[in-house]
Order: structure tokens, then sequence, then C-alpha cells
């Protein structure tokens, strides 16, 4: 990380930049350094390695960028632009002379404003936008990738692996953001599910519904804009991007439940079984929102443990966690909803 604070230094400074930056600005994730400049975004990942993750050498760093650009493409092709080198002679640069000693990401700077997330708040989101939304995943899970190897993802004995990797890693929330009856309750019906549902696991499979989806379809990462940008797709792990369509499908529709937008969740899976053809999606959708949910209160519920985070701040998160964990329990009582 010491060779990453020398380039994130000199990639504040203009001069590093083939064209004018304009104000550059720096914003940080775990897990990259994003510079935002007037007209570019240029991400670049940070040398860490958390095990389903892995960053840590330059070749691995250039080899996930690329990976990336061609995922990100399949939904922001006129976004995501091409992955750049970071060079080092006298100075560092991007595509300056010298040898390349860090990779980044380029892409076009959409405005923020247009978030989905910020115009849900905004109430300006309307069924027009969730129509086209619909219209736009459904092209492109049909057109998504599909292999023997990606139809394991959709079986039960790797399902069952997530959810207990879910349960373990819980377990030591209970009575902080999960109670142990809601605990209890879930596993329980999770276990049941997967239990007397198998037929349908395995008729997805036979029906072509494991794909390579996008692994993070939530409001927070679509653009309203012509054409609407769905971006940031999972590119570190297949594990994360490899599921049942209804899992892509059940993300945002969970999504718009938390932010109490039920009528654009509801009018979304509609509009997407009519583009799709997925008739036999809203058997498995409660069982998907309340994996999509689940998994949400435990992110956040790990954020108790980070000694980086403020009092206050744990505070918010315990109680956001304790509503996705809450939203997990109401699917786990309604899996058989039909649509």
């Amino acid at each position: 990380m010491q060779n990453q604070k020398e380039v994130t230094d000199a990639l504040l400074n203009p001069e590093a930049y083939p064209e004018n930056p304009g104000e550059i600005s720096l914003i940080q994730t775990h897990i990259s350094f994003v510079f935002l400049t007037k007209n570019f975004v240029y991400k670049m990942k940070k040398a860490v390695n958390f095990g389903f993750l892995d960053f840590s050498t330059p070749e691995k760093r250039c080899f996930f960028c690329k990976k990336e650009l061609e995922l990100n493409k399949r939904l922001c092709s006129d976004v995501y632009l091409e992955v750049v080198t970071i060079n080092k002679s006298n100075t560092i640069k991007i595509n300056g002379p010298g040898d390349a000693i860090e990779y980044a990401l380029k892409m076009k700077r959409l405005p923020q404003e247009k978030i989905m997330t910020m115009l849900l708040k905004q109430n300006k989101i309307h069924d027009k936008t969730i129509d086209e939304l619909a219209k736009i995943i459904a092209q492109f899970h049909s057109n998504a990738q599909n292999s023997s190897e990606i139809n394991q993802y959709g079986s039960i004995k790797v399902i069952k692996i997530n959810w207990d990797e879910n349960f373990a890693q819980t377990s030591k929330y209970i009575n902080q953001t999960i109670s142990q009856a809601e605990f209890q309750f879930i596993q329980t019906k999770i276990n049941g599910f997967m239990e007397t549902n198998k037929p349908l696991f395995e008729s997805r499979i036979k029906n072509v519904k494991i794909r390579d989806c996008h692994g993070d379809m939530h409001s927070g990462n679509i653009f309203i804009t012509e054409p609407i940008c769905i971006f940031d797709a999972i590119e570190f792990n297949d594990r994360f991007r490899y599921s049942d369509v209804a899992s892509d499908v059940a993300f945002l529709a969970m999504d718009l439940d938390f932010q109490e937008r039920h009528d654009l969740s509801d009018y979304f899976i509609k509009r997407y079984i009519t583009y799709s053809k997925d008739q036999d999606l809203g058997k498995v959708l409660s069982f998907y929102k309340c994996y999509r949910a689940y998994v949400r209160g435990k992110v956040i519920s790990f954020k108790l443990d980070d000694p980086n985070i403020a009092a206050e701040e744990k505070k918010t998160a315990t109680k956001e966690a304790q509503d996705y964990f809450k939203l997990a329990t109401y699917y786990a009582k309604n899996f058989k909803k039909p649509y």
C-alpha cells in the first residue's frame, strides 16, 4: 500500500492526466481508489486480499480491471471506456513514459444526481422508468452466458453452502441486529424450503435460468440517464455473479421494498415476467429476496466489529441491519406468494 500512496498522491496532480482533469477529487471504498475528474472517472484497485477477493499484485489488479471492463460493457458500453496504465519515469503519469506500475479503469463521468437511489428519495422514479429497466434487465439476462459450470451455482448444494455461510457469520449478532426468534425462524424456513423444493431448483437449471448475472443490482448502481446505465457488476469473484436470474431481480425488488416503494417493486417484477416470459420466477422470488435482505443485514452488522467506525455510526448501522433482518423475516413468511 506504500507504493500505492505514491501513486494516489501523484494522481491528485493535474499533470498526471492525459487531458485537462479540472478539479480532482478522491473517493475511497474498502477495495478501490476512485478519482473523479471533470469528464472522466479513474478507478484503481487497492492492493488488498480478503480471501473472496484478491488484488494483492499489480498483475491481478490489471486482470480484474480488464474483467471489470468486459463485464460492465454488457450494460454500460458507452460509460466503461478502457483500462489505462499508470507509468513511472521521472514522474508518474497515466499512459505516460516508463514502466507500468499500476492500472486503472477509465470511465465516462455521469451526473451523481441521476443515481436511482437519489431520484427515489425525490419521488422522481415512475412506472415508465421501471418498465424500461425491466425490459433492459430481461434482455440482459436472456443474452447472459450460461454453461455447465455456471449451472452448478443454481444447485441446492451450492445455495445451501451460501446460506450456511450466512447463518454462521450472523450467529454472533443474535440479540444485537437479529433476534434469536428471527434467526431461528429464517433458518428453519430456508432449510425447509430447500428441502421441499428440490425439483423447483432443478427446473430452474433445466430451463437455463442460471446465468452470468450482474451480482449487485440495486438502485445505488443505476444511473437513470439516456440510455439507462446499470454499472458496477461484480468482477472479483464469479461466485457472487453466477446465479439464478431471479436473484438479480430479487435484489432490485428487495431494494425498492426496503425504500418503501412496494408499488414500484411489484410493478418491476410484473413487467420483468412479461418481458422475460419467466412464469416460474414468482415461485423462487421471495426465497431470493430473503437471501438479498439477509446478506445486506449481515454485511451491515460487520460494521459493529470495525474499530475505525465511530459509536454513533455503529448505532445507525445497528438499526439499519435490524430493518434488513426484519424484511428478510417478512419474506420468509411469504415464500409462496404468487405474482
